[in-house]
């Protein structure tokens, strides 16, 4: 059973944000909706005034997708290093509503571009969490082939995140799309193999291991909700909790 934390008082001390590219969409569909980042920029002040150490990884989808441009006939690692580049262009979108809010930020990329973000340095990301800054981590992991949803993974792994958050449309994880199936079924616990053996599409089979193996949680939850991110940090049971097995029986 998830531990909550008292009421205002956070469950988790360091969190990892996974958001979409298509979540800076808002209203919109192209690019970015400074309203709706705005939106997102109010929630993470909320839960970074509680004292948690936030790190945000974004993804492109809003802007360019490698993978679909693969399929139209590019060159896989040169669509993949333009949907890098689109993360950029939504880190600084989401920096800029974040110190509007108040909160310091930091844009740190895979790839230098040194005269926009600091480059992606383990140690200095996790100095400036502890600083009280809110890091933000760019291009991916730097390399072709790899999902943002691995950089998030990834990057939550090497900070010492004590959970990963997975914002999404919808309220968790369901047996089926439950958008078109009105009897879809939501899933409060899951365990990893679930993902990987019922192929629900949460995050790539990459991003699952690597939390699989480092014993990282996963939560996946309604980003439309104005405090649900604050909730996820108290521990309250929000969305769905992806894990290591419970003890004395099944999860779901």
């Amino acid at each position: 059973m998830t531990e909550i934390a008292p009421a205002g008082r956070p469950r988790y001390g360091r969190i990892l944000l996974k958001l979409s590219g298509e979540a800076l969409l808002g209203g919109r569909s192209y690019g970015v909706d400074p309203a709706f980042c705005a939106f997102i920029a109010q929630q993470v002040a909320a839960v970074h005034a509680t004292g948690v150490q936030v790190g945000i990884v974004v993804g492109g989808g809003n802007i360019f997708r490698g993978l679909a441009a693969s399929a139209s006939g590019m060159d896989r690692a040169t669509g993949d290093y333009i949907g890098m580049l689109a993360t950029v262009m939504n880190g600084l979108a989401l920096q800029d509503a974040l110190e509007r809010a108040g909160i310091t930020t930091r844009v740190m990329s895979a790839i230098a571009m040194n005269e926009i973000a600091e480059p992606y340095i383990r140690r200095r990301a996790v100095r400036h969490l502890e600083k009280g800054r809110v890091a933000i981590f760019v291009a991916g992991t730097g390399n072709p082939y790899f999902t943002t949803d691995t950089a998030a993974a990834l990057r939550a792994i090497e900070i010492g995140a004590e959970v990963l958050l997975k914002a999404t449309k919808v309220d968790g994880v369901y047996d089926a799309d439950p958008m078109t199936v009105a009897t879809a079924r939501r899933f409060a616990r899951l365990e990893y193999a679930d993902l990987l053996r019922d192929q629900l599409k949460v995050m790539d089979g990459a991003a699952v291991s690597l939390c699989m193996e480092n014993d990282l949680p996963i939560v996946v939850f309604d980003l439309n909700q104005p405090d649900n991110i604050a909730r996820v940090a108290r521990g309250e049971p929000v969305g769905t909790l992806i894990a290591a097995p419970a003890p004395g029986g099944s999860p779901r």
